[in-house]
């Protein structure tokens, strides 16, 4: 049994060559140069090199990803009071409460892996990780740094806050290396020391999420016979690229982060 295949008729007029698109965001109307002298005093500093390439990547990838954020709040009560008894039973390296969030995101990476992914250069495929490396934004003299933890999911809480305070502290005093800077899989940027409630942090492309916690908060809770409790909660701020992932996904996420650091036998083990 034969097929007819019909094949298209050529066309005896000359092709039209189409005009290239624009890259996005390249018809943007241009900054607007302004002498502020004009209307009083002022002071120019340059930026720190650090500062000029944050602020390119952080407008690319603004512009780039679309954006959502999701906003939660995660009872780390039993959390605190944990955290805050070994190191009052006396730690090599005192534990804050990053190294605990940070066992808590891979956690949730590990139920959830399209969070643990990224987009590859057609924007056609989703490459998912095997390895849980967790950036950790950090406010330095030079800019915002972000150094990367590797194979957090091999790492007690012990380990890795002697690791972070190691990096952190580098990262203040020297700089750090693209090397030391590169490879992650997901950002946390946290504003606790700082206060705030809520924020919406950037996606660190080409990353899909990113993770901002701000202040703990007393909150009260409704216990048993309607008394009230008074349970700390942490404002948990995830921004995603909605390009991977929608918001049930975002939400499940959130609710699994906040279940984990609700439970402190399941962020140690």
């Amino acid at each position: 049994m034969s097929v007819d295949i019909p094949v298209a008729k050529q066309s005896s007029q000359p092709a039209v060559e189409r005009p290239a698109q624009p890259a996005f965001g390249s018809d943007l109307p241009p900054w607007p140069q302004v002498d502020f002298s004009e209307f009083g005093e002022i002071e120019t500093r340059a930026l720190s090199r650090v500062q000029v390439l944050t602020a390119k990547y952080m407008a690319r990838n603004w512009v780039t990803i679309p954006h959502v954020t999701h906003h939660d709040d995660a009872d780390i009560t039993d959390l605190e009071l944990l955290r805050k008894a070994q190191n009052e039973a006396g730690v090599s390296t005192k534990l804050t409460l990053l190294p605990y969030l940070i066992k808590a995101v891979v956690g949730a990476l590990q139920s959830f892996p399209q969070f643990n992914a990224s987009l590859d250069g057609t924007g056609k495929n989703l490459v998912f990780k095997k390895y849980f490396h967790i950036g950790v934004a950090v406010d330095t003299r030079f800019g915002l740094l972000v150094p990367v933890l590797r194979d957090c999911d091999r790492k007690s809480i012990h380990e890795l806050a002697a690791e972070l305070q190691a990096i952190t502290t580098k990262a203040r005093d020297k700089g750090l290396s693209m090397a030391e800077m590169s490879g992650g899989s997901f950002t946390i940027s946290s504003l606790g020391s700082f206060g705030g409630t809520a924020f919406t942090p950037i996606v660190n492309a080409p990353e899909v999420a990113i993770l901002g916690v701000t202040r703990a908060q007393e909150k009260p809770r409704r216990g048993s016979g309607d008394a009230i409790e008074w349970r700390l909660a942490l404002p948990l701020s995830l921004s995603y690229d909605h390009r991977v992932v929608n918001g049930a996904d975002a939400a499940r996420f959130t609710a699994r982060l906040a279940g984990l650091l609700a439970d402190p036998a399941a962020v140690e083990a």
